[in-house]
């Protein structure tokens, strides 16, 4: 097979012409000529083996000034992560079907999203867990359509919630058209008097999040009682490593639990997204995205 010629000389020279150029270079007029490429090529340094390019990266990031203890948390925390996570969750026998039809196709898979949900519900005391979110914030705001019904139209979030939380939560209720209030904070905490006053008979559910973004512990039942009373859904949004040594959500009276996976030992990765988790109680499972 010959070689592939985009275009002949003849047929280039015909589209010039009927464009009203003389050569490919009149194309370029309009471009500054220090902008050009000419023949001499750029002016960047030869290409470096991959074990040169550690060695320049690694020199560029020793003028960094690096703190090995953290504590900005807000949601994104470092974690140790032993080495055998990695290398069991990559072999081959784990994450590829030893079968070739379709109901074990990825078996190592399925294991391992089962054992994920086994341990949310656990965490969170709840009865059923999905098999995760994009992330904390959106499976946050996936429960407000997942309280609505047609006279239950709105939604409240505590000022103590994460503020990226509340903003994903606004958006989602800005597309579904429903009305998000934010329940005012007292003293790091959620205000729980403003609570009571401000939950009517159109509430479908109250955001509150365990510790919360001032790194406070909540009132939790108390919070959920008050929901419960105005027949409002409870939601809380927990961390995952917190659930093991405070009350589960579901000893609170939440409905559902929500939060982000990063805790349970995600790399940072520049801020996430990470990964965010889901549970409810049997009477709500049919409603768990």
């Amino acid at each position: 097979m010959g070689s592939y010629v985009p275009t002949t000389a003849a047929e280039r020279e015909e589209m010039l012409a009927a464009i009203g150029v003389d050569s490919l270079e009149g194309l370029y007029k309009a471009v500054p000529q220090e902008m050009l490429l000419r023949s001499g090529g750029l002016n960047i340094p030869e290409g470096l083996s991959e074990l040169e390019v550690r060695e320049a990266v690694t020199a560029m990031a020793e003028k960094n000034k690096v703190f090995k203890t953290v504590l900005r948390g807000a949601g994104a925390y470092r974690h140790f992560i032993p080495s055998v996570v990695k290398s069991v969750t990559s072999r081959e026998e784990l994450v590829t079907c030893y079968t070739p039809y379709q109901a074990e196709i990825s078996q190592g898979v399925l294991q391992g999203t089962f054992e994920f949900q086994t341990m949310i519900c656990e965490l969170t005391g709840m009865d059923v867990s999905n098999a995760s979110h994009y992330d904390g914030a959106t499976a946050a705001a996936e429960t407000i359509p997942m309280c609505k019904d047609r006279k239950r139209t709105k939604a409240y979030v505590s000022a103590c919630a994460h503020p990226q939380v509340i903003e994903v939560m606004k958006t989602y209720c800005f597309a579904s058209n429903t009305e998000l209030f934010v329940v005012p904070a007292k003293d790091g905490r959620t205000d729980l008097d403003a609570l009571k006053e401000a939950l009517g008979d159109d509430a479908a559910c109250f955001y509150l999040q365990q510790p919360n973004y001032f790194g406070q512990i909540e009132d939790a039942k108390a919070a959920g009682e008050i929901v419960h009373a105005a027949g409002t859904k409870f939601v809380m949004g927990v961390n995952p490593i917190a659930c093991a040594i405070l009350p589960t959500p579901r000893a609170m009276g939440a409905d559902v639990a929500v939060g982000d996976g990063q805790p349970l030992g995600l790399d940072t990765a520049f801020g996430g997204p990470f990964l965010g988790f889901m549970a409810t109680t049997s009477a709500m499972t049919r409603k768990l995205p």
